[in-house]
């Protein structure tokens, strides 16, 4: 590998090449240290150019490759194998700003831009670009589209891939496909940047992209609403969105669990309401018109439901902070699991009317086969994706629960399977799910997969062993 080094070096400079064990020990391990790999070197771009000539330097010498961003991804996509011989391609310098279109409402990013940063940018420009993550601070919008992000507003927005007009990427062979068009409409053959966006840079990588903007918001109301039952939130979803129409940006389901973790490990956090209810939602409401008064249609929505019984309690947010103090009760659930200790963690999506199904159905078939168990479920009920975490209660009970794994999992997929659902539905394969999906997706569509992947990446040398 010594020649290959020399190469990378000479194209990108000795300080962006990486080889010591400390240096690249950052890129080789994903942030919540379940996957943990070796690379031959880390190699730092800076322009879309170096990119591909690190990309032609490793084709040259059948040297597979793992792309890179933010590294804040949670089935192992943007992690070297442990044999050591890739090359990861981190894309953080790239990171600067192409054109801002405010007519147009697009903004051209380079992939290393981190999604708080493309958010910021926006606002500048008096636009929103509405994607939004707990990671946002960390993560970068080319792992944002190679994994088709999802998020808190994909209820009012879509996912990554509906927020995304054109790409810019190098392909496997270190030719540049220049696709950065900011267009709504082109009927010209194969819409192509949709091959690369959810691809985890196993088909390419991408370097740039086109992305959509709206106007920003200036006035928002936030409740967090009491339930009795999942069916009751699902219910309330579709009052309220009749009620409030498109102005509903957001729709969070919290199950008590895991609120009581949120209570346990963040600081500052605090239940804002007097009794205990089962299940909880958090709603936002949204308004480009700086006079809309949010409050009161939310009020009113509210009222509506608590008069008819079907909610038991809620708080509207009367200031900018305690909005905030609603929305960390949700946000940071990943982040007290992550300090109460390891689960069996699931990603999925059902049609939004399935929800309550599917909660009942996995919460019992795991508690027939598993007694015991801590059931955290929380998520954006208004897309349907659910994240459906479970452990012991004790830490010292839960190594050997853990070792049961892949029967929880057949377990809780299946019923996904059953209900029309999708075993992951924002957080991608990667290496976590790389070999379930073959018992979900029927050999049709795998054979399509491998044909694209082999169309594009006949070497096998992007990103190997990821998704497929």
């Amino acid at each position: 590998m010594t020649d290959l080094i020399a190469a990378l070096r000479s194209i990108v400079g000795d300080s962006q090449v990486l080889t010591d064990e400390s240096d690249r020990a950052p890129y080789e391990a994903d942030w919540r240290g379940r996957y943990k790999g070796r690379s031959v070197c880390v190699v730092r771009p800076g322009t879309t150019g170096e990119v591909a000539a690190v990309v032609s330097a490793c084709a040259e010498r059948g040297v597979a490759m793992v792309p890179q961003g933010g590294n804040t991804g949670l089935v192992g996509g943007s992690v070297p194998h442990a044999h050591g011989n890739e090359v990861v391609i981190n894309l953080s310098r790239l990171n600067r700003v192409r054109a801002v279109d405010p007519a147009n409402n697009t903004l051209t990013v380079e992939a290393g831009c981190t999604l708080a940063a493309v958010q910021a940018i926006a606002a500048e420009h008096d636009r929103l670009f509405p994607l939004s993550l707990a990671s946002e601070g960390s993560c970068q919008i080319g792992g944002n589209l190679s994994s088709n992000a999802g998020g808190v507003h994909v209820l009012r927005y879509g996912n990554t891939r509906e927020l995304t007009l054109g790409l810019e990427v190098v392909l496997a062979d270190g030719q540049i496909w220049n696709g950065l068009r900011g267009l709504r409409k082109d009927n010209t053959g194969y819409d192509l940047k949709h091959v690369f966006i959810g691809a985890e840079g196993t088909l390419g990588i991408i370097t740039a992209a086109v992305v959509k903007l709206f106007p920003l918001p200036r006035t928002r109301a936030v409740a967090w609403v009491a339930l009795a039952t999942a069916a009751e939130a699902v219910n309330l979803l579709g009052s309220v969105r009749e009620a409030c129409g498109e102005r509903l940006s957001a729709f969070e389901i919290v199950g008590r669990p895991a609120l009581e973790l949120v209570l346990k490990h963040i600081p500052g956090c605090a239940d804002p309401l007097r009794a205990q209810a089962d299940c909880y939602a958090l709603i936002e409401l949204t308004d480009p018109a700086a006079d809309a008064d949010l409050q009161e249609v939310l009020q009113t929505a509210l009222s509506v439901e608590m008069d008819a019984g079907r909610i038991s309690d809620a708080v509207l947010a009367a200031s900018e902070a305690q909005s905030r103090s609603l929305w960390a009760l949700r946000e940071n659930i990943s982040e007290a699991q992550r300090i109460e200790g390891i689960s069996i963690k699931h990603d999925i999506s059902v049609p939004v009317s399935s929800i309550p199904e599917f909660l009942a159905c996995a919460d019992a078939a795991l508690r027939d086969a598993f007694p015991d168990l801590r059931i955290v479920a929380f998520g954006h009920a208004g897309d349907g994706n659910l994240h459906y975490n479970i452990s012991k209660p004790a830490a010292t009970e839960n190594a050997d629960f853990i070792a049961q794994t892949p029967a929880v999992n057949r377990i809780v997929h299946d019923i996904v399977a059953d209900l029309g659902g999708s075993i992951s539905a924002e957080h991608g394969l990667g290496q976590l799910k790389r070999e379930e999906i073959t018992h979900y997706k029927s050999p049709v569509e795998m054979a399509l997969m491998r044909s694209i992947k082999q169309a594009l990446d006949p070497r096998g040398l992007m990103n190997p062993g990821k998704v497929l």
